[in-house]
């Protein structure tokens, strides 16, 4: 909670972590009233993710002659 709220049956202090369902969360969490904290870490990849490569168009290529001199 960011500033002090009261009504019948409950008073919430300024620092104060209240449990809320989803959207009733997100309704008090207008940045005046209170802000939204999550529990849970957000998933990150194990391993960095490399970017993608496009392929390179290949030419033909001619296969090699040898001249012999005599």
């Amino acid at each position: 909670m960011l500033t002090s709220v009261s009504g019948r049956g409950f008073a919430w202090a300024p620092g104060e972590v209240v449990d809320l369902p989803g959207a009733e969360a997100a309704q008090w969490a207008d940045g005046v009233r209170a802000e939204l904290v999550r529990d849970e870490q957000p998933e990150t990849p194990e391993t960095p993710v490399r970017p993608e490569r496009t392929a390179r168009k290949q030419t033909a290529r001619r296969p090699r002659t040898e001249t012999r001199t005599k």
